[in-house]
């Protein structure tokens, strides 16, 4: 009977120690965060075509979910940046160092470094950030279903709201004048957008295009003598030299309705658009869910439903604009210390 009973006290004992194991464990395994758990080394390339402001942003914003996801540089996860710097004869070779990497996903930063990464690789997959038209770039077959090695994140901004934006904040404005590159074939597709817009709204529509950097002085200084307000699309080589832009235009007190926040922040009047660190957080979670088994070919391109509209305050009093009382009601206020 002793035995018995002793036997018997074990048992209790085992159950309550493994018990309280699996409860430890389990608590332990909720803590952590979504990822943490991978002790496998990932590996993300990302390929930015030119450093600025708007697109330096996304690059943040994709870190920061990656971190937030679990994934820690130096511990379960490598990053492997390259950086064109706007020359397009980089993207090829930086591209193919990417793909040697043998990187778990490739990032994209605007349409240009995607177009590189495509052309190297069928097998890795490749996430874009900033990319306004994956379809018409090439990069996707369908927006709902791209089918390939490629999926993301659309930047595509809302092209005849911000026009409409420029005519509420200068309802006297008759001319607008369309500057980006043409060498950018995500520039082209808005400015097509943003001139039926403004041609619908009884604006004279006048574009600029011009093939580098070196032609933006002259050309915004022809251009504030023959416009009422100036409009800049998705383009790196204008985001790239928006302090020339603004600083020759201030001369002219010329106003610039801009596609991105961060060209407002640089001395742009408005826009209407997604704040583009947003757009790199979840250009961010996309690369997440490919690390974690998802198919880029049946997952859909992202697009943002609706955007903020972004004011720069302190600029529209620098060009004499008064504010409507329903647009600053709503607006976000940014910037304004580059007059």
């Amino acid at each position: 009977m002793k035995n018995k009973g002793l036997i018997a006290t074990l048992i209790v004992i085992f159950v309550v120690l493994i018990g309280t194991f699996a409860f430890q464990y389990g608590k332990a395994s909720a803590e952590k965060p979504k990822g943490a758990d991978n002790s496998e080394n990932k590996i993300v390339g990302i390929l930015q075509f030119v450093s600025h402001p708007a697109l330096d942003a996304i690059r943040d914003g994709i870190e920061d979910s990656l971190k937030e996801a679990g994934y820690i540089e130096g511990e379960n996860l490598t990053i492997e940046y390259q950086n064109g710097q706007a020359d397009q004869s980089k993207l090829a070779t930086m591209s193919e160092q990417l793909v040697n990497k043998k990187s778990d996903v490739i990032v994209g930063i605007a349409t240009p470094a995607a177009q590189a990464l495509a052309n190297a690789t069928q097998d890795i997959p490749i996430v874009l950030g900033a990319v306004t038209d994956p379809v018409g770039a090439n990069l996707v077959a369908n927006i709902e279903r791209p089918g390939g090695n490629i999926t993301g994140v659309s930047d595509k901004a809302p092209a005849d709201e911000q026009i409409r934006l420029g005519k509420e904040l200068m309802p006297d404005a008759k001319t607008v004048g369309m500057l980006y590159s043409s060498t950018e074939d995500n520039s082209k597709y808005q400015v097509e957008e943003a001139a039926q817009a403004a041609k619908e709204l009884g604006l004279e529509v006048k574009t600029y295009p011009i093939p580098s950097t070196n032609e933006i002085t002259q050309t915004v200084q022809v251009m504030s003598n023959a416009v009422d307000f100036i409009y800049i699309p998705l383009d790196n080589t204008i985001a790239n030299a928006m302090p020339t832009v603004v600083g020759e235009a201030n001369k002219k007190k010329v106003p610039i309705i801009t596609s991105v926040d961060t060209m407002v922040e640089q001395g742009g009047l408005g826009t209407i658009g997604i704040d583009q660190y947003t757009l790199g957080r979840k250009t961010g979670e996309m690369v997440v869910s490919i690390l974690e088994g998802a198919d880029p070919a049946t997952t859909p391109i992202y697009t943002f439903k609706q955007g903020d509209v972004i004011l720069n305050e302190k600029q529209a009093e620098f060009l004499g604009i008064n504010i409507p009382k329903e647009l600053r009601e709503q607006a976000k206020f940014v910037g304004g210390d580059e007059e």
